[in-house]
């Protein structure tokens, strides 16, 4: 039996604590700064190009966001690509939002969503060029059922970018796993999730039959994120807490947490898969 977790406690918050942080595509995961002066809005649609190029698109594709968010990848593919593009999604409150920004931006005919969990959801069989996970990984906790699943759906010689924090080896997740701050943002934040080491990814993807093309290392770039982040949240405090008191220091708490690890007992990187078989 598949085993899913519920993390909606967070990503089904309001659309607009959000926004107040994030960049206004609100991408929530890992931007990639090509200069010390770019803007974290400049990081995050650089990030969106390098997702694109890791994946070879060049116009067309049919693509499946799993774990979208707030539909930034798939809104911006389908507007700078022309893809066709799926997100899938357990926080309902997510898809109204992605609906009206599709709406808006004109691109309600390639942006489509699902509410669920990718293991469980009804998706054909090759029906996909591309698929994504940024960020999302981690609150699954099968990862062979999810690049089992991932494989299934992707045409052949389709790709797979895989972009995720992980614990720098399983020395440091058996150190760190169940200390006081990984389960504040465990238990507290999202309500469940689970680092692991690159070295899983990696496994789980090759026993899927996945041959892995490129592994980059991103987590300078997720540090310098959240160093905006956590300006941003400075910043909106009174407009987060309007929302809920105490919730500004609760966002910042984790955040700080998240950049305390990076290079000591995590990294962030973004591991790219073809199917070729």
């Amino acid at each position: 039996m598949t085993v899913t977790a519920d993390t909606n406690q967070h990503y089904d918050l309001d659309p607009d604590i959000f926004g107040q942080f994030l960049d206004p595509l609100r991408k929530y995961s890992s931007a990639l700064y090509e200069s010390e002066s770019d803007t974290l809005e400049q990081a995050q649609r650089t990030k969106l190009r390098f997702v694109a190029d890791r994946l070879g698109l060049t116009g067309g594709e049919r693509l499946l966001d799993v774990g979208c968010g707030w539909g930034s990848l798939i809104l911006f593919m389908a507007q700078e690509f022309g893809c066709a593009t799926t997100g899938i999604s357990p926080a309902p409150r997510q898809h109204g939002y992605i609906a009206e920004q599709a709406a808006a931006r004109g691109v309600a005919d390639r942006v489509h969503t699902r509410v669920g969990h990718f293991e469980q959801l009804d998706l054909p069989a090759k029906s996909f060029d591309a698929v994504t996970l940024l960020g999302s990984i981690v609150h699954m906790p099968d990862l062979d059922a999810v690049f089992r699943r991932a494989k299934t759906v992707l045409r052949r010689g389709g790709s797979l970018y895989v972009s995720e924090s992980c614990f720098r080896n399983a020395a440091a997740r058996n150190a760190f796993d169940t200390r006081a701050g990984t389960e504040f943002v465990r238990a507290d934040i999202f309500g469940w999730g689970d680092l692991r080491p690159l070295s899983d990814l990696l496994t789980a993807a090759e026993n899927a039959g996945f041959s892995i093309t490129a592994v980059d290392d991103l987590t300078a770039h997720y540090h310098r994120t959240i160093e905006d982040w956590i300006a941003n949240v400075d910043a909106a405090a009174e407009r987060i807490d309007a929302h809920r008191p105490g919730l500004a220091a609760q966002l910042r708490h984790y955040l700080e947490i998240a950049n305390a690890g990076w290079g000591y007992t995590t990294k962030h990187y973004a591991l790219t898969c073809r199917n070729a078989r």
